[in-house]
């Protein structure tokens, strides 16, 4: 009798141990699965900047010239202060080259911090200022407490020990410890500007990390974000076959993504 006991409890045991595995391999199965099948999975914002933030900048400038025939980011020059990933819309500000004793010369570049909403990207373009300081620690903070998810500025940034220090990230093209005011005057915001030689419209999607920054345009982020994800999946299943194969050529062959 306790020998039929002991059958019986080691045959629910293997019975356990192969649902328990079963559901394992689910699982795996489950989370590598792309996270939107077709764009009109994308039902609001938020959904469509979490599906950007789990993303690669460089499957986002893949897609972007797959989907839509552009080729939108920025140059090896923007590069961030510390590394960083971060995605958001677009917020636009633009100065110009003017020597001025004007208090006010740059009122309207603060003001668009403080009209900004959470998980905006703060994108300023400071005429031939790679040499100028378009922000620093202060603006910094205001975005920061704003939530902000980053700023990109076509222009130098100041201030970078205490912007690491409070986490928030910054893409510039140096650091530099010049300033604008009595240099520059506020030429608008929530514009078409052209950043570091990328169109950037007010509301378009912003994407960071240790590859650079890419945009895209509002009304393509969808779709876009499909076809990253799939490049992404793609992408990041063929690491192990390459090892496993030892050779690109199949995993290419197999995968069609380069």
């Amino acid at each position: 009798m306790n020998s039929i006991l002991r059958g019986a409890s080691r045959s629910r045991i293997l019975i356990a141990t192969i649902s328990l595995a079963a559901a394992i391999s689910t699982v795996a199965i489950f989370e590598i699965t792309p996270a939107f099948s077709r764009p009109a999975d994308v039902t609001s914002d938020a959904t469509l900047l979490d599906g950007y933030r789990h993303v690669e900048v460089a499957s986002v400038s893949d897609a972007m010239e797959k989907v839509a025939g552009q080729r939108i980011y920025l140059s090896h020059r923007m590069r961030p202060i510390f590394t960083s990933r971060f995605a958001g819309f677009a917020v636009t500000v633009k100065l110009k080259k003017e020597e001025n004793h004007d208090p006010k010369a740059l009122d309207g570049m603060l003001a668009a911090i403080d009209q900004g909403a959470p998980n905006s990207v703060y994108v300023m373009v400071v005429e031939d200022g790679a040499d100028i300081a378009g922000m620093g620690g202060l603006m910094g903070t205001a975005m920061h407490a704003r939530n902000f998810s980053g700023a990109v500025i076509d222009g130098g940034v100041r201030d970078t020990a205490y912007l690491q220090k409070i986490g928030f990230p910054v893409f510039a093209l140096g650091s530099v410890p010049s300033t604008s005011v009595g240099h520059y005057r506020f030429a608008g915001a929530n514009i078409p500007v052209i950043c570091d030689g990328a169109s950037v419209s007010a509301g378009d999607i912003v994407v960071a990390d240790s590859d650079g920054v890419a945009i895209v345009p509002r009304a393509r982020a969808a779709e876009v974000l499909v076809t990253a994800q799939e490049m992404d999946f793609k992408e990041h299943s063929m690491y192990a076959y390459i090892e496993k194969l030892k050779s690109i050529e199949e995993a290419v062959k197999k995968f069609g993504r380069l």
